[in-house]
Order: C-alpha cells, then structure tokens, then sequence
C-alpha cells in the first residue's frame, strides 16, 4: 500500500502491473538520456565563444534532428500501443464481479455463484480497531483466488465514479448508464488497497476499495458462507 514515504509506484501484484512498471523504467530512462543531452548541449552554446557569420542554414544538421526524435518517439510509442492492447484484453475469465458505485460506497455482486452481493463501506474513525487503516478499511471487502482471471464489470447509480487499485495497475471509469469491463490476475495474496479516482461529491475521499487475495480453496469457502448468509 502507498504511505507518506513512498515517492515512486506501488510494489507490483499483477502481470499488467509489472508491465506498466517495466514501460514506466523504459520510458524514464529515454527521458534522462534526452535530458542530459539536451543541458550538455545548451551548456556548451551558453559559454562558447565561436561565431559563424556566415552561416545560414545546415541541410544535414536539420536532418539529423528531425530523424532522431522520431526514432525515439517509436521507441516510446511500440511499447506502450503493445500495452494498452494487453490492458483492454478480457480472455476467458473464470470469475465475473459485478461493480456499482454510489455516492458514496461500493456494491459488488458475484452473479456465479448464485447472485451473492453486498454493500462495502468505509469504517468510520471512531468504530476502528487496532489493526485498521484510517480511511481505507471497508466493512465488507471483496474477495478473489489468486492466479485467476478476473474480469470485473464496472457502473455507477449516479455520478461518474471511478474503481481504482494502483498495486493491481487498475483503473477503471463507473459511469451511470454504462457497463465498462477490465480484466486482472493477482500474482500473489495479500490486502490491496485502493480508492474512488474521480471527484463525485462531498465524500469522494470517503469510499475506499479493499481487495483481499486468498487461494482458490479459502475463496471456496468464503463463497458457501457467503451463500449461506
């Protein structure tokens, strides 16, 4: 999870994530070489001393500087037109989550197993317990076996919202009236954190996400007991 001494991306817990971890270094990396270039360069023409009276126009240095640039650009864009291919991509899920968000909570519905759903709110300050976080603990978190496809669907009730986890490399829009889908696999278990993206109201900041990664035997159970409540 993101705290206050955190100045670069969240630990990755997904394929998608790492990839867009993997484009972030790449991208990075090209943006320092043309940077110090760029000050070594102007550096120079800063403190030289030679003129060239008559010089009107370099046929080959325009040339060089309209080719190099476009070399690096598709060096930046293959990469990330591969990547944004890989995020749209929804292949055979076995588990489907149905998302709902109202101002301001969550609703999430399993309609595989036999239409389980409930309400997810943030837990207030004074109802915490030890172990919480402040502002991110949810009553009622989600649940999902790791190693699985996911695929989630995503609306609203009334505002734009928007269903957001950084570790998972997920981003999502709710949008009332429309149904949007993504799709994700967790690498690992643990407790993700995340929350709404999208100013909807009073009490955007007030309606965290928490995503819990179990195996597929505990997810089992958690489902019958869930049925069964």
């Amino acid at each position: 999870m993101s705290t206050w001494k955190n100045f670069m991306l969240q630990d990755s817990s997904s394929p998608l994530m790492e990839q867009l971890s993997y484009f972030h270094d790449h991208a990075l990396m090209i943006l320092v070489i043309i940077t110090v270039l760029v000050g070594q360069l102007m550096f120079f023409l800063f403190f030289n001393k030679f003129l060239h009276r008559n010089l009107l126009e370099g046929q080959l240095i325009e040339i060089i500087w309209t080719i190099l640039p476009t070399i690096t650009l598709i060096f930046i864009a293959i990469p990330s037109l591969r990547l944004i291919y890989i995020l749209d991509e929804v292949n055979n899920p076995a588990i489907t989550i149905k998302t709902i968000g109202h101002q301001w909570y969550w609703s999430y519905e399993y309609s595989d197993f036999k239409n389980v759903e409930f309400d997810s709110y943030m837990i207030p300050t004074n109802e915490l317990n030890n172990f919480n976080f402040r502002l991110l603990d949810v009553d009622n978190r989600i649940a999902v076996p790791f190693e699985t496809n996911i695929r989630m669907l995503v609306t609203a009730a009334d505002v734009i919202h928007s269903w957001t986890i950084p570790s998972l490399g997920v981003k999502i829009d709710a949008t009332p009236g429309r149904l949007n889908q993504i799709s994700f696999s967790l690498s690992r278990s643990g407790i993700f954190f995340g929350q709404c993206s999208e100013i909807c109201g009073a009490n955007h900041s007030f309606m965290p996400i928490v995503l819990e990664s179990i195996s597929p035997k505990y997810f089992s159970k958690w489902i019958l007991k869930m049925i069964e409540i």
